[in-house]
């Protein structure tokens, strides 16, 4: 009798134990899942990933898609009130509308993210994708002929596609060149200082950046070759973590998907919307 009553209190000590273990996975269960919902929310909303389009990846994931309906975006979002203006962007069909309700103010072709993978050089190299965000935005600031501060994603994905090196430069920094010269930094100049103790800031634009030694140099930030005029066209709305509609110095690419994220219209289109457009004005891509 009582090894029988030990193996009965410790049977029901045993089950005991498991309907517990059972209750707090059941609880830790439901509370994962509300914490993904909430963080997913949070994620779409925020739209938190200007270095790392990784972030996209994991949202679209969590959703269970890779494609999402307007009606999804608006219906997880508070409603745009009748009479305040919004923007809607279409990834797939690569146009724009600029509405107040049922009304629309303005239509347009844009270009939008190519989607293509950029992945750094040696082991373990850091990747970027370059994908419109979905999601609902908002025009944070307007900018007249803005300029571009390439990322360092930038300078790789130049030196792959002309076949050349890179070499990042910092401030104090002198790269030898095969004339004599150095390169340097000077201020707010990247300048080449020749033996005889003459300097010439040098020239970089998109498509022209300098080059030392068969190395594309990566400026240091601060500096005016690390500042693309035009390449933005004349005007920015400014939608937050990297992410824009602007102009473009490519209007040929309008139409297509070609951009590293940013939704691009003509000078003239993005000229029309800037008048038009608020700052605070909803902004929904889908």
């Amino acid at each position: 009798m009582g090894i029988a009553n030990t193996m009965t209190h410790g049977g029901k000590w045993v089950w005991g134990t498991l309907l517990a273990f059972t209750a707090v996975a059941a609880g830790t269960a439901m509370l994962l899942t509300k914490t993904a919902e909430v963080r997913y929310q949070r994620d779409v909303n925020r739209m938190v990933f200007n270095d790392n389009l990784g972030v996209l990846a994991e949202v679209k994931a969590r959703l269970g898609t890779s494609e999402d309906s307007l009606n999804q975006l608006v219906a997880g979002n508070p409603a745009v009130p009748a009479d305040q203006p919004y923007i809607v962007v279409s990834i797939e069909e690569r146009e724009l509308w600029f509405k107040r309700g049922d009304q629309l103010l303005f239509h347009t072709q844009v270009a939008t993210g190519s989607g293509k993978t950029l992945v750094g050089k040696g082991e373990g190299g850091e990747q970027w994708k370059f994908e419109t965000p979905r999601g609902r935005l908002k025009v944070q600031a307007k900018e007249i002929d803005p300029a571009w501060v390439p990322p360092d994603w930038h300078f790789l994905e130049q030196a792959n596609k002309r076949g050349l090196g890179l070499v990042k430069m910092s401030r104090g920094m002198t790269i030898p060149s095969s004339d004599g010269s150095v390169v340097r930094v000077s201020g707010s100049e990247i300048v080449k200082r020749y033996p005889d103790g003459n300097e010439v800031a040098l020239e970089a634009t998109d498509g022209r950046e300098i080059v030392v030694n068969g190395n594309i140099i990566v400026p240091p930030f601060g500096t005016n070759q690390r500042r693309y005029k035009g390449v933005l066209g004349t005007r920015r709305l400014v939608l937050g973590d990297g992410y824009a509609l602007h102009g473009t110095n490519k209007p040929e690419s309008i139409g297509q998907a070609v951009s590293h994220g940013c939704v691009r219209l003509r000078n003239e289109d993005i000229e029309k919307l800037y008048e038009m457009v608020p700052v605070g004005t909803p902004v929904y891509i889908y």
